[in-house]
């Protein structure tokens, strides 16, 4: 998962660039990256780190130009090197910078395609890099010296024609203008929307969620639909055209479980209704299987699962309460590479309230449960706090197989509930009792936002996966990429080559 942003304006946008990158770090805090244009020259500044961190005020100052994209990393495939932060840039044709969130499913079949018939060299693991040499070969298909918005448009729905997956991507041409699109499937969020100056002219943004929009004072004009691409002119004039033959609706429904922000519309959906709504179900789903219930208290695993909890406790008539206080200069654990680093940040991010435990049944409510581990300590620090029993609710169902659009879920037997009962994965955790969204339950709850989307990607919990490539084969070659051990061993072997560089 990633954020990704892109900006037209009359004025420079670096530093509005980078007001939309803090507030897409929830998206990823393994990288970020600017590449801003003045005239038809690039500047490009990317490293690894949050944000705040890789722009140091002399940096920002070089990042001049009046059109600009940006991009925060979390990695699902290739590695944590520096050298896969994103934009990427390729100078052939016209000089191009991608940003890209979603991950491609038919990577390694691209590869070998841009290696033979297009004649481009792949310099790292990254599907992006990838992607950005597609859309490039394409373009370069127009012949021209001088680039037409059609051309753009034609070389977009080539892209659709080619690559399979998920992938919400954002391309600036230098001197040209600011590109974004959507898979066919609209799998992956980004919206657009504008901004009138005083000046009288119009400023358009496209990003990840409407949150960055909003930060900046930009009016949400809607989602990018799936297949559909936005091209705004440097000199500002927007263009929009549907650049797939065939679409079919089906956004990914862990975005609104726990990846967006509260405060984002998706698709059209308030992921803060959608979240309450989750709560709702899962209060019901509890008087209906345990009606004469003994929970005292209600406490969420701060944050995501606070607006669920929240709705839980009224709906169930037991108070809320606030029972860990959160270290906010930690990192979201689910999102750190390496499951040692994860254990060891639970500690370190949250602490609990003695007061709010002590001698009570407490019912602890998560946004989701997927390698469990995060979930037995909580569940331990809150028997050391002194609670009488440990409740667990996770507002999702079971998380049992891998997610191969752009979370990081990589290998089967990384995740709890894979190949367990729901008693099982209680016990492996250490609850007194475990409550588990059902599916349906978290379809209606999200999909009741807006019921003109048919089916959302529930792949991590039903294995139905709607790009019609992906099969047990696909999947060991992903666990054996992805999971936790491949990953250090990459990441060591990187590490020690960037040191070699260094010297």
């Amino acid at each position: 998962m990633c954020g990704i942003a892109a900006i037209v304006s009359n004025q420079n946008v670096n530093q509005d660039l980078y007001d939309a990158l803090t507030v897409l770090q929830h998206r990823g805090q393994d990288a970020a990256g600017i590449a801003t244009c003045e005239g038809s020259r690039l500047h490009l500044r990317k490293d690894n780190g949050l944000a705040r961190d890789v722009f140091s005020p002399s940096q920002m100052l070089k990042l001049k130009g009046n059109m600009g994209i940006a991009h925060v990393r979390y990695p699902t495939a290739g590695c944590t090197s520096s050298a896969e932060a994103q934009p990427f840039y390729v100078n052939s044709p016209f000089g191009l910078t991608l940003a890209h969130n979603g991950n491609l499913t038919n990577t390694e079949e691209l590869k070998i395609q841009v290696f033979m018939d297009d004649q481009r060299h792949i310099n790292t693991d990254s599907d992006s890099e990838v992607l950005l040499n597609v859309f490039a070969h394409e373009l370069q298909q127009s012949g021209k010296l001088t680039l037409s918005v059609n051309d753009v448009f034609t070389a977009v729905s080539a892209v659709h024609k080619r690559c399979r997956g998920a992938y919400a991507v954002v391309v600036m041409i230098a001197g040209f203008g600011v590109l974004g699109f959507r898979d066919p499937h609209g799998i992956r969020p980004i919206v657009f929307g504008e901004r009138k100056t005083e000046e009288g002219s119009t400023d358009y943004m496209i990003a990840s969620e409407s949150v960055a929009l909003d930060v900046l004072d930009f009016h949400l004009i809607r989602d990018i639909a799936p297949g559909e691409a936005v091209f705004i002119e440097a000199n500002g004039k927007l263009h929009i055209q549907q650049c797939a033959e065939q679409i079919d609706h089906c956004p990914c429904i862990f975005e609104y479980v726990y990846f967006a922000r509260p405060d984002s519309i998706i698709d059209d959906i308030s992921v803060y209704k959608a979240r309450m709504r989750m709560g709702k179900k899962l209060a019901k789903k509890i008087l209906k299987e345990w009606p004469n219930h003994d929970i005292d208290v209600v406490i969420p695993i701060p944050d995501t699962s606070r607006t669920a909890a929240l709705q839980m406790a009224h709906d169930l008539g037991v108070k809320f309460r606030e029972g860990f206080m959160k270290n906010r200069y930690i990192g979201r654990t689910f999102i750190m590479p390496g499951q040692k680093m994860r254990q060891k940040s639970v500690k370190q991010k949250l602490n609990a309230i003695a007061l709010e435990f002590s001698g009570k049944n407490v019912l602890l409510v998560d946004d989701s449960v997927v390698r469990g581990t995060t979930s037995e300590q909580i569940i331990q620090m809150a028997r050391d706090a002194g609670a009488k029993k440990v409740y667990f609710a996770s507002a999702a169902p079971p998380v049992r197989y891998p997610n191969v659009y752009g979370i990081d879920m990589p290998a089967a037997h990384e995740l709890i509930a894979h190949g367990r009962t729901e008693q099982e994965v209680c016990e492996a955790i250490r609850a007194d009792r475990l409550i588990y969204q059902d599916i349906d339950d978290l379809i209606d709850a999200v999909g009741r936002g807006n019921q003109n989307i048919k089916h959302f990607d529930t792949s991590c919990f039903t294995h139905e996966y709607i790009t019609a490539d992906i099969d047990d084969a696909y999947l060991a070659r992903i666990e054996a990429l992805r999971n936790d051990t491949a990953q250090a061993e990459r990441n060591s072997e990187n590490i020690l080559l960037e040191l070699q560089n260094a010297q």
